[in-house]
């Protein structure tokens, strides 16, 4: 069953991709809240620090199936890659009315929310409600994710270099056959389907969408429908045409959250890393170096991962990029490195 978003020409004119520090946290809270066998390394060390942070009252608005408050997670505004504290400042502004409709809501699709002590708190007060679940959001950004938040956001900037490139290669139709395999795109009809487990329709007003890549979503497709957004095991909703929005906000672009690719190894150390062959042919930093560029890449990430100088990894870079192994192209601040058909072939070779 699928949500069906219609795109007319000024739709398509304003489809863009957008970083959300916000959504991610809101993720990295939802993996804490329902663990599964993604992310394991990092939920191995979160859990610990998350059971001291008391966010029983901002789990309670997680079901793992069901309706998530819309005002937990605005659209993303301001920019390709708006500030946390920008972002959390929308959330903090919401109307009380809309976040008491959006925490009944979510409340009474989990039995007995709502009249558990937690719930009831959260219903009678709802300004102090907002105040106390954005509190706990930024504890979550403070505490859990923002030190990872240059490795995070270096991943997320190269998927959407990926994706640029390939909507530029092939328009609409490659971008979104390479997205997620619940999204497909329909050129004859101007229509966008995400598979979930509800039919709904949109017509959009030319406010355009959101295209924002996620870790924490992954492996999973966000979507829902407007007045019924709802997510999958370990999935938040997804903004359409129509929701409550922040402080009752109208004409937002609507937003569609998938899962950042490279995330598989975002948490990993290097691995077994290269051949033995390999690292005599190009030496065993240089080797791995190439080697992990499985997906692409910024110096610093690969600095990172590989426990590497920056300045060593660069130069690695350079060689490989002259010896024909390598292209690079510029993401805003950063620039990112993929590997090219012969550096590919070379690295599986190598393994």
């Amino acid at each position: 069953m699928p949500v069906q978003l219609r795109l007319g020409g000024a739709d398509l004119l304003r489809c863009r991709f957008a970083v959300s520090p916000l959504w991610e946290t809101q993720g990295a809270a939802r993996a804490l809240a329902h663990p599964g066998p993604y992310h394991l390394p990092w939920l191995r060390r979160s859990a610990p620090v998350a059971a001291e942070l008391g966010l029983e009252p901002l789990w309670l608005l997680m079901p793992a199936r069901g309706y998530t408050p819309d005002f937990l997670c605005p659209p993303p505004a301001g920019g390709p890659v708006p500030s946390f504290a920008a972002e959390l400042a929308r959330v903090r502004a919401t109307d009380p009315a809309t976040a008491r409709a959006e925490i009944a809501r979510s409340l009474a699709g989990v039995p007995g929310a709502a009249d558990s002590p937690a719930g009831r708190d959260l219903l009678a007060d709802p300004a102090r409600a907002v105040r106390t679940v954005a509190g706990l959001l930024d504890r979550v950004w403070r505490t859990l994710v923002a030190p990872d938040w240059p490795r995070l956001r270096a991943l997320l900037e190269a998927d959407v270099a990926f994706h640029a490139r390939r909507l530029a290669e092939g328009g609409l139709t490659r971008l979104f056959a390479e997205l997620h395999p619940r999204v497909s795109w329909s050129e004859a009809a101007g229509t966008l389907s995400v598979r979930l487990p509800h039919d709904h329709t949109c017509v959009l007003g030319g406010e355009g969408l959101t295209l924002v890549p996620s870790v924490f979503v992954w492996p999973n497709a966000v979507g829902g429908a407007a007045g019924g957004a709802a997510g999958g095991p370990g999935c938040g909703p997804a903004r359409l045409p129509g929701g409550g929005g922040t402080g009752g906000e109208t004409g937002v672009p609507p937003v569609i959250v998938y899962p950042a690719r490279g995330v598989g190894g975002l948490w990993t150390a290097a691995g077994d890393g290269p051949s033995g062959a390999l690292a005599r042919l190009l030496g065993p930093s240089r080797a791995a170096v190439l080697t992990a560029l499985a997906e692409p890449a910024s110096t610093t990430a690969l600095a990172a991962r590989l426990g590497l100088a920056p300045s060593s990894v660069s130069a690695h870079l350079r060689t490989l990029r002259e010896a024909g192994l390598l292209t690079s192209y510029r993401v805003r601040h950063q620039v990112v490195y993929e590997r090219t058909p012969l550096g590919a072939a070379l690295a599986a070779g190598g393994r």
